[in-house]
This record gives structure tokens, sequence and C-alpha cells, in this order.
């Protein structure tokens, strides 16, 4: 273990199984739905009312809101209506609640944190710091979302969490999105359907167009062009799959930061949204953006993403393009370098790569600047969220993976001006699990998605075996003064 103190917060974040959102409960047969749906239409009004009543009753005390996704989910099963009758709002949310059941987001973990400042800081004591940190929550079946914390940082480095609602409330899903052509077309190319077909599809549609326009090309292209093709077929697929990957969010302001939840919205995060790193970026001309990248999975494949926010309550989602936009743990540096994007990566999967770009969303050429050089990171390295910036270098926190799977948190420190030379590493673990941390859905773990310093600490919130979180601080001198050393 490292000689560097750290101080623990007396901080835990477990997991709670109440928190639960309505997702769609829809049979994979037209027969059985169609089944289900002549069970309710049989009903008399006055036995709709009944259930459905007895319905709300049970479960209307566990959402803010529960009309709007049990409506919305009678709609996904509307088409397989038999009736032209015209159906009471009673009836709709009677099959809507048949159609829908609970999910517990975070039942399973609550972990991998990133923290940045809050995008407000008014009403803010001197010295004080008001915070965002993320989470990944998992529940049932492995599926992981985005969660938020809030809270405040005092001028003496001592911190304290808002209290977390018990309801949680998915955000409104922009159902005509806006897309630049030009890295779409990249993205296809990459994808391996830069073909005749998605050039024809992309070819009237302007630099900037939107979903219901993309979608009136492929409208077209598919029925102008005979005969269809199984190579057609999966090129149209295709462009509508990468059309689904971008999308964009909105959460009410009337939304506690902890009600908001970022849940798989694309097929090709259909397994979950996963380690997002959270990072705030100042442009050259002092305009704020929060970027977070994250690994999309779907079972099969993990997708690096990217998400952009100013606010926390529009994000945009966005597919990363580029021929190495590969693996795992990519973490934007929070500023540009020499007039670049910078991004750490692990291309390999063992060693940690930096690359640079005049577009935040497309990355290649990536550099090697580390490889794994003690015991307890032997097996891999990568990072722990985005570098931060201070007056000695880039301050990188780092994981490694040892003997026996072990995962320690370490750091290491890159030149301001040239981040691809590493100034110094720590020979032993700055952080590693121990005691009850050791037990966990994936055991013997610590891990971060991100930092930040506050006056001369070093906050690390960091997870526990892949179950709960925790909170650390440093003596970011004392630190400094290791990896100078």
């Amino acid at each position: 273990m490292s000689p560097i103190h750290l101080r623990s917060h007396d901080i835990t974040l477990v997991p709670e199984s109440a928190r639960v959102i309505l997702r769609p409960f829809i049979p994979a047969g037209a027969q059985r739905i169609t089944t289900i749906i002549g069970r309710a239409l049989a009903l008399s009004e006055e036995e709709n009312e009944r259930d459905l009543n007895a319905v709300l009753k049970d479960f209307d005390q566990r959402h803010v809101d529960i009309e709007s996704p049990l409506l919305a989910n009678f709609e996904k099963v509307a088409p397989h209506l038999f009736t032209e009758r015209p159906l009471s709002k009673a009836r709709k949310l009677l099959i809507g609640a048949l159609f829908s059941g609970e999910y517990a987001l975070e039942s399973a973990a609550l972990f991998n944190p990133s923290i940045v400042p809050h995008p407000d800081q008014g009403g803010v004591p001197e010295g004080a710091l008001r915070f965002i940190m993320s989470l990944r929550a998992t529940g049932e079946g492995h599926i992981s979302s985005i969660e938020f914390r809030t809270g405040l940082i005092d001028s003496a480095g001592d911190i304290r969490l808002d209290p977390v609602s018990r309801f949680v409330t998915v955000p409104e899903l922009d159902p005509n999105p806006s897309y630049k052509k030009t890295p779409f077309i990249v993205k296809l190319h990459e994808m391996g359907f830069d073909n005749g077909a998605s050039a024809d599809v992309m070819e009237p549609l302007g630099e900037s167009f939107t979903r219901s326009e993309l979608n009136q090309s492929v409208l077209r292209i598919r029925r102008e062009t005979l005969p269809v093709t199984q190579g057609l077929t999966s090129t149209l697929t295709c462009i509508q799959w990468l059309a689904d990957s971008n999308y964009e969010l909105h959460f009410s302001p009337r939304l506690p930061m902890s009600e908001r939840i970022i849940f798989p919205v694309s097929a090709n995060e259909s397994n979950g949204i996963e380690d997002a790193r959270f990072v705030r970026f100042i442009d050259d001309d002092g305009a704020v953006t929060y970027f977070a990248t994250y690994t999309a999975y779907n079972g099969h494949a993990i997708l690096p993403q990217l998400i952009e926010t100013r606010d926390f309550l529009t994000f945009r989602v966005l597919t990363l393009n580029g021929a190495d936009v590969q693996n795992k743990g990519m973490a934007l540096f929070p500023r540009r370098v020499n007039g670049c994007y910078a991004m750490l990566s692990r291309q390999d999967d063992e060693n940690l790569f930096i690359m640079y770009s005049d577009n935040s969303h497309y990355w290649s050429d990536p550099k090697l600047i580390m490889h794994p050089a003690e015991l307890w990171e032997s097996v891999k390295i990568g990072n722990c969220g985005s570098p931060l910036e201070t007056e000695a270098g880039w301050l990188v926190l780092t994981h490694g993976v040892g003997p026996m799977r072990k995962y320690c948190i370490g750091a290491a420190l890159l030149d301001l001006e040239n981040p691809t030379k590493v100034l110094g590493r720590l020979r032993e673990p700055l952080l590693m699990p121990e005691g009850n941390g050791r037990e966990g859905y994936v055991p013997n773990v610590v891990y971060s998605c991100g930092s930040l310093i506050h006056g001369r600490e070093l906050i690390l919130p960091y997870a526990m075996s892949d179950r709960a979180t925790s909170i650390a601080s440093v003596s970011l001198d004392e630190l400094l003064a290791e990896l100078q050393a």
C-alpha cells in the first residue's frame, strides 16, 4: 500500500431496490399479445374500472407519474387490437398495465462513480463546491443505467450528500433528433456499409438532417430498388441502427438530480450503459460542456459512445467515430492540448494510450504511453477517469489488475504540454480492496470513473467490488510529491 494518507469519508452508497421504473413487459409472440388484449376487452366497463383501481392502489405511490408509461406501453401493443371501437382511457390504462412491469434500477449494484463540479454554484459558501456524481446502477439481468447524486464539499474538505429522491424518472426521448451528415457517413464507412445503397440514401439529405428526413429517404430507396437483396436490407437496417444510436434526451427542470435516470434506449446498449466517465470540458473560448464517454453493451459487443450536456437536463448521445474507437475506458482531457482534443484509451485491453483529434467525435492514431510495470498492475492497466490538471502536470488515476484479478487504484503524472511523456507513477497502489470492501458482485475490486481537485485535496469517489460506492480524499501536495520523487 502507498505511504500516502487517505482520508475516508463516512459515506457509503449502497443499492436501493425500492427505486423502480416502469418498463414494457410484452411477450414475444403476436398470438399471446392478442390473447391478453382479448381478456381485457372482455371485461365490462365496471369490471375494468374495478380492476384498474386495484392496480393503481397497489402501484401508484411507487411512481411520480404512473399513467404516462402505462399509456405508452398500451401504444406499443395497440397495433394488435382487433376492434375498431374507441377505447376509454381506463381501458387503455389497464391494457397498458398488463404489458408493463417494474424494474429496480440499482437492486444489484451502485458503483463506478465519476464526479464533476455542478453547473450551478449559486449560493455556495465561500471555499465550498457543489458537485454532481454519476453512478452506474445495475439491476435484474445486469442491465446498467446512469444515476446522479449531488452534494457539497465545504472549505474544510468535509463532504455532504443531498437527500435522495424515493422516485426515479426516465427522460423524454426526442422523437425527431437531428444528425450531422459527414460523421454519419464516416461511421457507415467504418461499419462496412459505405456502398451504393447508403450513398443513395444519404445523397439528397442536407448537411444537417432529421430522423424523419432520414426515414423518408430510406423508405424511398426501399421502394425504388428492385429486387430487394439481402445486401440492401442489411445496409438499410444498419442506417436505422446507427440513427437509433444517436439520440437526445430531456428532463424536466422540476426533477431533483437524484431522480434523473439515463436508461438504455438504443439496441446497441440493450444490456447496459457502462462506466460513464464525466468531465467538465472548457473550450478555448471559455464555453463549458460536460462530456461523458461510456460503453454501450448489447450482450454481444461493446460500442464506445459520447454524452454531451451543458445543464444535466438535455443530453445528446452520439456514437464515437474512428478506426481506433475500440475497447473500454476512453477518457477525455478537460481542455484542448496544443489546440487538439485529447483522449486516454486502451485499444489492446492491456496498456494505456493517448489520442489527439480536432473533432471530439472522431479518434484515431493512438500512441502508447504506459504499460504495466508493477506486479499489482501486471495483467493490465487503464484509467480511472479523465486527467486532472495540476501545476506539476496531468494527474491520471489508473487502475491496475494483478494476481487473482485484484483491481487497485494507482496514479501517474503526465507532462502538461506533452502528455505522452510520463513524469512519474506510483510504485504501490494508492487504494486497494480491503476488509468488507473486498466482498461484492465482483470481489477484490476498487474502481473509479473520475475524480476532482478541490483546493489542495483530491476527491476520489470509488466503487467497492462492483456493488457499493464510497469516497476518499488525498492531499494533492503529498500525492504530487510522491509522483515527483
